[in-house]
């Protein structure tokens, strides 16, 4: 069974470290990511799959809420600046932006079964 808390507690984990890697771009989102793994296998304890389980669902559940803001986004400014090929682009760019988040949740699971491990 799933344990949302852990799950929702690493995401957010995962939202506030990534806020504040802005400051150091590449490496700071990173360690969000892993930490926020982290976080959620070691609050769900139960050992290795149960761990990467929530680290899973905590990388991807940020992936998929920021692929969507980009698709949203994305959709709206090409269409308004080149019409209905532009609306097509950033449908395309949405798209690309929620795969790269989910294969991104792959980490989280990894240090989540760390986590799961240490619980």
């Amino acid at each position: 069974m799933t344990n949302w808390r852990a799950v929702v507690i690493g995401f957010l984990v995962e939202l506030v470290l990534g806020l504040i890697g802005f400051a150091i771009p590449v490496l700071g989102h990173a360690a969000a990511g892993l930490l926020g793994g982290f976080v959620a296998g070691y609050l769900a304890g139960g050992g290795l799959g149960r761990g990467a389980w929530h680290g899973l669902l905590a990388g991807a559940l940020g992936g998929i809420l920021l692929g969507v803001v980009v698709l949203v986004g994305g959709t709206i400014v090409g269409g308004i600046a080149a019409g209905p090929i532009g609306l097509l682009g950033g449908v395309g760019v949405g798209v690309v932006a929620i795969l790269v988040a989910l294969m991104m949740a792959v980490p989280s699971a990894i240090t989540g079964a760390l986590g799961g491990a240490v619980a």
